[in-house]
């Protein structure tokens, strides 16, 4: 883990690295991204076809061999993301820069206009693809996956996630044949 609790899923060349704001507690509890009940990260995943399944947040580094990672811009878990401040941001994308100019994703996908915009001092961002790079990474921002995020519904949420899976020429994994194990399935009586 790192010094703040949650290890980032990441390796080099990844399609897309998703980057939420900053880890709740609860997730950091878990060890796993994405954990605090009714976040909307991994259904989103799967709807918008990034994923033949919904997977459970102690599944995430399964994202890597589908050219998927995770990360944030504050490493610093908090309740909220307002309880950052605007200097944390600023030096949380500094940081994140670093690890992006690393690892060069094809994409950067920020998990919360809130988030970006101070972070990397883009206040006219918009949800969907920025002018802005860092590197060679070019850069989306998608709707907070977060319940608490009442302007985009389930439907909404991932209808955003599916146009940038899009915009990557990834495949809709969810329209693919499930390939798990009948004995692995729910409901399987094996």
């Amino acid at each position: 883990m790192n010094d703040d609790g949650l290890d980032d899923v990441l390796a080099e060349g990844l399609d897309i690295v998703f980057v939420g704001i900053n880890p709740p507690p609860v997730s950091v509890a878990a060890g796993h991204s994405f954990a605090t009940p009714g976040n909307r990260f991994w259904p989103a995943l799967h709807a918008a076809g990034f994923t033949a399944t919904v997977l459970r947040p102690h599944q995430e580094r399964d994202l890597l061999h589908l050219g998927l990672g995770i990360t944030s811009i504050v490493r610093r878990p908090t309740s909220r993301a307002d309880q950052l401040s605007a200097l944390e941001l600023r030096f949380g994308g500094a940081d994140l820069t670093h690890r992006l100019l690393a690892i060069r994703p094809r994409w950067a996908a920020f998990l919360g206009v809130s988030g970006y915009r101070p972070a990397f001092e883009a206040p006219r961002a918009r949800i969907g693809p920025q002018p802005t790079m860092i590197g060679t990474s070019r850069v989306w921002v998608l709707p907070n996956p977060s319940g608490r995020n009442a302007h985009f519904p389930p439907a909404a949420l991932a209808a955003e996630f599916a146009r940038l899976r899009r915009a990557a020429a990834l495949p809709d994994r969810a329209a693919l044949p499930d390939r798990t194990p009948a004995a692995e399935q729910p409901g399987s009586s094996r």
